[in-house]
C-alpha cells in the first residue's frame, strides 16, 4: 500500500475552515489555555495529548459543562485501566442533553421518520416535558440511582425519552433492538438485572409488521428483577396484563429533576458483539460520555443548533447512543426506524433529503450497495443541505470515497470514522478543517493518543501495526458488569502492551497524519510474514459484479502451514466457473499482492454477520479449526445461524 503523497480528494475552502467550530475553539484555547495558535489541526492535536489535563479542562469550559460540585483536578489516577477523571465533580448527562430547550422551545429536537419517509417533529419543549414526566414516574416506581433500566425498542422518540429519563434519575440505561431474538436479549439483560423494561409490541421493517409480543412475554418470564414493564403500542395492540402504558407515564407536565451524580457514575451499558461467549457488558460514565461526545460532535462533527444530524442505526448499536448525544450540541437529531433499503436502495438518501440532514451518517456497506445498485443520489434527491457524509461499521473502500465524491457532490466532506463500542466514540475520523484523501481517515481525534505499534511495542509510521491508545480517554469503560476484579476488562485491552489500550485493529498511521484501517488484527491474514487486513481483500473482490459478498479466513495449520480460503456469496445468476475464479485471483494478484491469493475459492449460500451487521471472521475461523459450533460462537449474536452449518460441515469434511 503506497503512502506516497497523493492529491487530496477534497479540501475545505478557507471560509469553511474559518467558520468551523474547531477553528474557533483553537483560537480560544490559545488565548486562555496556551494551545498553539498556529500550525492548524496537527499542532492542536499534539497539544491535546501532551497537555491532556489542560485540553479536557478547556473542553468543559468551551462547552459550558455544568458541574454542580467542582472537581479537585482533571485527572486523578492516570493509569490504564483505572484512570480517574474529574474526581469530586458532580453533574448530569440528561440535563446537558435538554439544555437547548431554553432557547429553542418550539423547534424540533427530534425528527422521527419511518418507512413512509414522512418526518414527524418532537419539539424541545415536548421532549423536556416527557422526560420530566417519565423521570418522576420512574422515581415513583422506586427506581434509584444505579438501578438498571432496559429498553427493547426500535429507533423511535420513546427510546430517547426513556434513555434521558433514566439518566435524569441517575439510573443506568441499556437497550437492544427488537430484531434481536429473546436469547440474544437475555444474554445481555440478564447480566445487568434491570428493574424496568420498556418494550414495543412489534416493529415495521421492509414493509412488513413484525409482532414481538411472544418475545416480550419471554423476557418478562426470564428477567425476575423486573418491577415494571412499560408497553409502547407501535402496532396498536392493547398492553399485556400487568404492563404500564407509555402514554400514561408521559402525560404529566413536570419540570425534570436531574440527579447530580459523580463524574464516573454509570450512564449506560453497551455490549460487545458477543460472537464468542457472552457479550461483554461495557459500562461508561455520565461525565466521560458527556465530555467525549461534546468534543466529538461539537468539534469533530462541527454540530451546533442549526444542524440536523442523521445516522442510520438501531438501538442495539453504539451509534444510536452517539446519535442521541447530538442533543448535547443543541442539534436536531433524526431518528429513522426502518429498513436501510426500503422501498428501494436509495431510501437513506430520501430520508436525508426529507429531513434536511446536514451531517448524514451511514455504513460503508450501504455506500457500496448503492454503488453496486447504480443509485444516483445527487441526480434523484436534493442533498444541498448535506455538508458531510460519514461512514462507519467497517472501512470505507477507496471506491466508496470516489463514488460519494462523484455521485453526491464534488465539494463534499467525506468522513470515514473508526472507533468502537468500547469507548462509544471515534479514535480517528472527521476533522472539518483537513483535506480528505481517498481511502483514509482524516486524523486521530483530539485528546486521543492514537499510535500504530509493531509487536515489540515500537510506534511505526507508514507501515501496518496494532491500533493502540497510550493515554486515557474519558469515555473508556469504567468497568465491565460482573467483572469484580477487573480481569476481563484488563484482558480485553491491556494484556498485550501493559498500561496501553490495544484495540484489535490493524492500522497504518501515515507520515501525513492520516489513518488507514485494515480490519481486525485478530482475524488478520499473515502470509509468509506479510500481514494484510481482510478489508483489503473484500474491497478488491467485491468490485467484481458477480460477487455479492465475501469472507476470507487465514488459518494456521498444525503442521506449520497456512490455509487461506476465500468464501464468495454470488450475485443472482452468477456462476463460479473457471473464468470467474481466474478473475478473482487476477484481481487480488494485481491490486493487492500475489502472496494473498487464496488457497481455495469456495461458493457459499451466504456470509454470516453479527446482529449489528459485521462479518464474523473469528468464529468461522474457529469452526474451521475444529471448534464445535456451540463453543465457537454465541448463537444469539448471529443474524442467520443456519449459515454456520455450511462452515461446520466444511470443517468436518476437511478433518
Amino acid at each position: 500500500m503506497s503512502t506516497a503523497n497523493p492529491q487530496p480528494l477534497w479540501q475545505p475552502d478557507p471560509q469553511r475552515i474559518a467558520q468551523a467550530r474547531i477553528t474557533r475553539f483553537q483560537a480560544w484555547a490559545a488565548e486562555h489555555h496556551g494551545a498553539p495558535a498556529e500550525g492548524g489541526y496537527p499542532a492542536l492535536h499534539r497539544w491535546s495529548v501532551d497537555e491532556l489535563d489542560t485540553f479536557w479542562k478547556a473542553v468543559t469550559e468551551w462547552f459550558d459543562v455544568r458541574f454542580s460540585t467542582p472537581y479537585a483536578r482533571v485527572l486523578g489516577e492516570r493509569t490504564m485501566p483505572g484512570a480517574q477523571w474529574f474526581p469530586g465533580a458532580t453533574l448530569n448527562y440528561a440535563e446537558h442533553a435538554l439544555r437547548a430547550a431554553a432557547d429553542r422551545a418550539d423547534e424540533p429536537a427530534l425528527l422521527h421518520v419511518d418507512e413512509t419517509h414522512e418526518p414527524r417533529p418532537v419539539s424541545w419543549t415536548a421532549l423536556r416535558r416527557q422526560v420530566g414526566s417519565l423521570a418522576a414516574e420512574l422515581r415513583a416506581l422506586g427506581v434509584q440511582p444505579g438501578d438498571r433500566v432496559s429498553g427493547y425498542l426500535p429507533n423511535i422518540p420513546q427510546a430517547v425519552v426513556a434513555l434521558l429519563a433514566t439518566a435524569a434519575v441517575g439510573a443506568v440505561w441499556t437497550s437492544c433492538a427488537p430484531d434481536f431474538g429473546a436469547r440474544s436479549v437475555l444474554d445481555r439483560f440478564q447480566q445487568v438485572e434491570p428493574v424496568v423494561l420498556f418494550t414495543v409490541d412489534g416493529y415495521r421493517y421492509g414493509g412488513k409488521e413484525h409482532d414481538r409480543r411472544d418475545v416480550v412475554a419471554e423476557l418478562r418470564r426470564e428477567l425476575p428483577t423486573l418491577r415494571a414493564v412499560v408497553h409502547i403500542p407501535l402496532l396498536g395492540t392493547e398492553p399485556p396484563e400487568g404492563a404500564l402504558e407509555w402514554a400514561a407515564l408521559t402525560a404529566g407536565d413536570t419540570e425534570p429533576v436531574f440527579e447530580q451524580v459523580p463524574f464516573d457514575h454509570p450512564l449506560w451499558v453497551l455490549y460487545s458483539s458477543g460472537t464468542t461467549g457472552l457479550p461483554k457488558a461495557i459500562v461508561q460514565s455520565q461525565g466521560g460520555i458527556l465530555v467525549e461526545h461534546l468534543k466529538q460532535l461539537g468539534l469533530h462533527c462541527d454540530l451546533g443548533p442549526e444542524e440536523r444530524f442523521f445516522w442510520y442505526t438501531s438501538t442495539g448499536w453504539m451509534m444510536w447512543n452517539f446519535l442521541v448525544s447530538g442533543l448535547l450540541t443543541g442539534t436536531t437529531v433524526v431518528l429513522y426506524d426502518g429498513s436501510p433499503g426500503y422501498p428501494d436502495t436509495g431510501a437513506q438518501w430520501r430520508v436525508a433529503e426529507r429531513t434536511g440532514a446536514t451531517l448524514y451518517g451511514t455504513s460503508a456497506a450501504y455506500v457500496m450497495a448503492c454503488r453496486k445498485a447504480g443509485v444516483h443520489p445527487a441526480r434523484d434527491y436534493d442533498l444541498s443541505r448535506v455538508k458531510c457524509v460519514a461512514t462507519t461499521g467497517s472501512p470505507l473502500p477507496p471506491d466508496g470515497f470516489r463514488w460519494l465524491h462523484d455521485e453526491v457532490r464534488e465539494d463534499l466532506w467525506i468522513a470515514s470514522v473508526s472507533g468502537g463500542t468500547d469507548v462509544c466514540s471515534c479514535f480517528a475520523g472527521a476533522v472539518p478543517t483537513l483535506p480528505v484523501y481517498t481511502g483514509e481517515l482524516q486524523a486521530p481525534g483530539l485528546g486521543t493518543d492514537l499510535q500504530s505499534w509493531d509487536p515489540s511495542g515500537k510506534p511505526v509510521v507508514d507501515e501496518v501495526g496494532e491500533l493502540v491508545v497510550t493515554r486515557p480517554m474519558p469515555s473508556m469503560p469504567i468497568h465491565f458488569w460482573n467483572d469484580p476484579d477487573g480481569s476481563r476488562y484488563h484482558d480485553s485491552y491491556f494484556d498485550t502492551y501493559p498500561g496501553v489500550w490495544r484495540h484489535g485493529d490493524w492500522i497504518t498511521v501515515t507520515s501525513r497524519g492520516t489513518v488507514i484501517i485494515h480490519g481486525r488484527s485478530d482475524s488478520t491474514l499473515n502470509r509468509q510474514g506479510v500481514r494484510m487486513g481482510s478489508a483489503d481483500i473484500y474491497e478488491v473482490v467485491e468490485r467484481l459484479p458477480e460477487i455479492k459478498e465475501s469472507l476470507v479466513i487465514g488459518i494456521e495449520q498444525p503442521d506449520g502451514g497456512y490455509w487461506m480460503p476465500l468464501f464468495v456469496h454470488l450475485a443472482p445468476g452468477a456462476v463460479l466457473d473457471e473464468a470467474l475464479l481466474d478473475r478473482i485471483k487476477q484481481a487480488i494478484r494485481e491490486q493487492l499482492s500475489p502472496r494473498h491469493i487464496p488457497d481455495e475459492i469456495i461458493e457459499v449460500p451466504g456470509v454470516p454477520h453479527t446482529l449489528t451487521g459485521k462479518r464474523i471472521e473469528v468464529p468461522v475461523k474457529r469452526l474451521l479449526q475444529g471448534t464445535p459450533l456451540e463453543k465457537a460462537v454465541n448463537p444469539g449474536s448471529i443474524d442467520d445461524l443456519a449459515l454456520l452449518g455450511f462452515y461446520e460441515e466444511l470443517a468436518r469434511k476437511r478433518a
